[in-house]
């Protein structure tokens, strides 16, 4: 039984390391989002920080700021969007591989 619980602890331990890279990778991985067919582009880390916003001239120049919230609203949120599930798939990766003694067959 000793043996089983160390195995659960090591397991247990290599996960944690897994999940601490994984943090420290999600600021370096990004993922761009755009809203009204481009005219706006947020780009969105891991962590789900805006790490950038691109508004095109033709945007600014239209006068419409009602316009131009919409879109950065919607561009910002289909970049967290899509930052959440590609940190998801990460996670999935990190624990689809765990056994624990007694939960799997």
């Amino acid at each position: 039984m000793s043996n089983g619980i160390g195995d659960l602890f090591k397991q247990a331990q290599e996960m944690q390391a897994r999940l601490a890279e994984i943090q420290k990778e999600a600021s370096r991985r990004t993922v761009e989002s755009t809203a009204g067919g481009g005219m706006v582009t947020a780009v969105v880390n891991g962590r789900l920080e805006l790490v950038s916003l691109r508004i095109e001239k033709q945007v600014l120049e239209s006068g419409d700021a009602e316009m131009l919230q919409d879109l950065v609203v919607a561009a910002v949120n289909q970049g967290i969007r899509a930052a959440q599930q590609m940190m998801a798939e990460e996670m999935s990766k990190l624990t689809g591989g765990l056994k624990i003694p007694g939960l799997t067959g």
